[in-house]
């Protein structure tokens, strides 16, 4: 072994392969000398031919073996013949000086000259001919191959196009925050809780498309953030987390065989927590695998039905070095069974003739198509197709509401308009919506009763789910079917009388009646969210957070082309609102971004106002005060007879002074507790530089409407009316002309 390893060395050492060739290419000169003249060739003759064919077998010799150049150029030929022809001329005067003037014996000057030109020759061919770099200096080059997991991480990162990370540094991964913090291209936003980075990395990507990614530490700083990885789980986010975790050595999964809680100093086990949330999750125990893992999650993250993923990296991962030439790197084949098949075109086809065969067909655009960027295919859809539209919750923005297909907002807690609209059609297509029970009610045997059902959607599982009888599966990408839809010809069918009367349901049943307008003071939340909308341009980021913030905002906001209005729906986690705000605001690079946070979830993540302050964003968060938790008070007034538990301060809760909040943070206040002032005073708000806390004191005896209210039998059972039943009930007769048209 030591044999084969000197031998090795010796062959990578490029002055032995020098000395090598010299040696070859002499004895190939000398016997080509020696064969000329035994065929009778002048001596001088065979001579000039000798060293003739020493010097090409040489040239090919250094270029291939030598110096490893593969490039052919007549130039570095030319180089190697005046470095050949330098050295020849060298030797000899050399030799003429030794021996003529300075009378050395001619076998010592032999050696010396051999051994000057020997040495030129080398610095000759490497710096001149081949222009070689020092072998010093290459090894410098491949030893700086070799850098940290962490750098490598950051360097991954900026090459793949994510340049903004949401992070709180911890220990656990301080190889981690050193390597992303100084990263030339990354921008580290530092939150003050982990809970808030995952949910401003949703709202970054709600807002743009673009991926961020959010940094963690070991212990509790994974477990913070597993709420926001939950909200992207289900709503079908993108979110790329890396945590940093206790050396491998001491974690419980160094040694499986014992059933231990903890080993090293707040570890937590954070994959098993996390499995049934991301779309890979893996802890990187060999470095050389880094590559691999981030490949693949990156690869996973966006492909498919998006989501989060995962990865957690040991501190000594994280320090190790690896040499990037050696990484092994991820086959996207691995997972191309995990995508779904091409759109069928006979389907299609089928598809198309029956919206045109049918009375009253209806469009159910679901938010995949704001996530997969086809906004601008559904109008086309739409106005290629001339029925009605109605948009899920949490994709209202898809269509402005001046769009002449535009027909409501459907849900337990959406527009009356849009709810008859769906409930009376006789062909529902759903384009990449999941169908929830907050968008279809928990009487889902009467969603869509006597329609076609027909969807579109990325996952299988949503298709199949017990909740839906869905007609017409079509498991498909939902940018490949919009293109398809579009391409087919499509002969039209008659339905401009149907368009025209679900236009008219919704004008018929707007979300801002004119009695809310009567009482002055406290606001009525519709009002207030209807008269806000009014004022925002073309192109606003809103971000709300759950109940009366997104309920209200969702039924009664004006929309116009090109803007944004967003929550998280699956998990409506209370305090999401200001931190997706935030990333939001980060995301659209100085775009004012507006907020919407009830004086209850915005408690949540309050400590998230320093960010705000420190970055100086332009956010304009409005403080909706309704005296505590107003969904809760809701749900308590009609199920429990108005016996309340935990939602104001009579019933065991209070709350902080808004005024005092702002004053402490720094922030400009305003105060809007009356319809007479509140249009002059969102007009300063809005047109304030910088952040704003705005506090809107709103009338909490207005409860959500129109919503679907659940009734309790005397045996405790709960019944969910039809989606078309919204309270407050319209007579019977009403709605029956409404459902037939």
């Amino acid at each position: 072994m030591k044999v084969r390893f000197l031998a090795k060395k010796l062959y990578c050492d490029r002055r032995v392969r020098f000395l090598f060739v010299g040696c070859l290419n002499t004895a190939v000169g000398t016997g080509s000398d020696l064969f000329l003249r035994y065929l009778g060739l002048h001596y001088a003759l065979s001579g000039a031919l000798g060293t003739m064919i020493g010097t090409v077998h040489s040239y090919f010799w250094n270029k291939y073996f030598t110096y490893s150049q593969k490039k052919k150029s007549w130039r570095e030929a030319g180089r190697f013949v005046l470095v050949y022809a330098a050295v020849y001329a060298l030797g000899v005067l050399f030799q003429y000086f030794l021996i003529d003037r300075g009378g050395t014996d001619k076998y010592l000057a032999g050696i010396l000259s051999a051994f000057v030109t020997t040495l030129v020759s080398y610095f000759g061919h490497t710096y001149f001919t081949f222009r070689q770099k020092r072998e010093k200096a290459g090894e410098e080059r491949e030893k700086k191959m070799e850098i940290r997991v962490a750098d490598y991480i950051a360097d991954f990162f900026v090459k793949n196009g994510i340049t903004d990370i949401f992070s709180v540094p911890g220990g656990g991964a301080m190889h981690l925050n050193d390597a992303l913090g100084h990263k030339e291209g990354l921008r580290v936003i530092y939150n003050h809780h982990e809970q808030a980075c995952a949910f401003a990395a949703e709202g970054y990507v709600r807002a743009t498309g673009r991926l961020p990614a959010v940094c963690v530490t070991t212990g509790p700083g994974g477990t913070n953030a597993v709420t926001g990885v939950m909200g992207s789980w289900v709503d079908s986010v993108p979110m790329f987390v890396v945590s940093g975790q206790v050396k491998f050595s001491v974690t419980v999964a160094s040694c499986p065989e014992i059933p231990l809680r903890q080993l090293g100093d707040q570890e937590f086990n954070i994959l098993d927590c996390v499995r049934c949330m991301t779309k890979y999750c893996a802890m990187v125990v060999d470095p050389r695998t880094i590559r691999y893992h981030l490949e693949k999650a990156l690869y996973i993250a966006r492909h498919g039905r998006p989501g989060p993923v995962w990865l957690d990296i040991p501190l000594d991962v994280q320090a190790a070095k690896i040499r990037v030439s050696e990484l092994t790197g991820y086959d996207e084949s691995e997972d191309k069974a995990q995508l779904p098949p091409k759109p069928d075109t006979a389907q299609l086809e089928e598809l198309l003739s029956r919206i045109a065969a049918a009375r009253r067909p209806v469009i159910l655009a679901g938010e995949a198509i704001r996530m997969t960027g086809t906004a601008d295919k559904l109008e086309k859809l739409a106005e290629k197709l001339k029925i009605p539209v109605v948009t899920a919750w949490n994709a209202h923005d898809l269509l402005p509401d001046d769009n002449p297909c535009y027909c409501g907002r459907p849900g337990t807690v959406g527009t009356r308009g849009g709810n008859i609209v769906v409930q009376s059609s006789d062909l529902l297509l759903s384009l990449g919506c999941r169908m929830n029970l907050r968008q279809i009610s928990f009487n889902y045997e009467n969603f869509a009763k006597n329609a076609f059902l027909a969807a579109v959607d990325i996952d299988r599982a949503e298709l199949d789910k017990p909740t839906l009888h869905v007609d017409m599966k079509i498991h498909a990408d939902i940018r490949e079917v919009l293109d398809e839809l579009l391409a087919l010809p499509y002969l039209g069918g008659r339905h401009a009388d149907w368009l025209a009367h679900s236009r008219a349901m919704n004008e018929k049943y707007p979300a801002v009646l004119p009695e809310y307008y009567r009482k002055k003071s406290p606001v009525n939340p519709y009002v207030f969210v209807y008269e806000l909308s009014r004022l925002l341009p073309e192109g606003q980021v809103t971000v709300t957070g759950n109940g009366s913030a997104c309920v209200c905002s969702f039924q009664a906001m004006v929309i116009r082309k090109g803007q944004r209005l967003f929550t998280n729906s699956g998990s409506a986690a209370m305090g999401y609102g200001l931190p997706a705000a935030i990333g939001a605001a980060f995301a659209c690079r100085g775009k004012e971004v507006v907020c919407l946070e009830g004086d209850g979830s915005v408690q949540m993540n309050l400590q998230e106002l320093q960010t705000v302050v420190h970055h100086r964003l332009p956010l304009k968060l409005f403080w909706l005060n309704n005296d505590g938790y107003h969904s809760m008070r809701q749900t308590q007034s009609n199920l429990f007879g108005g016996r309340f538990s935990g939602v104001d301060e009579q019933s065991g809760i209070s709350f902080p002074s808004a005024e005092k909040i702002a004053l402490a943070y720094g922030i400009p206040y305003f105060l809007i507790d009356n319809t007479e002032t509140m249009g002059e005073i969102l007009g300063k708000v809005l047109h304030a530089e910088g952040p704003v806390l705005c506090e809107a004191v709103l009338d909490k005896t207005q409860f959500f409407a129109p919503k679907l209210s659940s009734r309790v039998f005397p045996d405790g059972r709960i019944i969910s009316p039809s989606l078309e039943d919204m309270y407050p009930f319209l007579p019977a007769e009403e709605l029956k002309e409404d459902m037939e048209g």
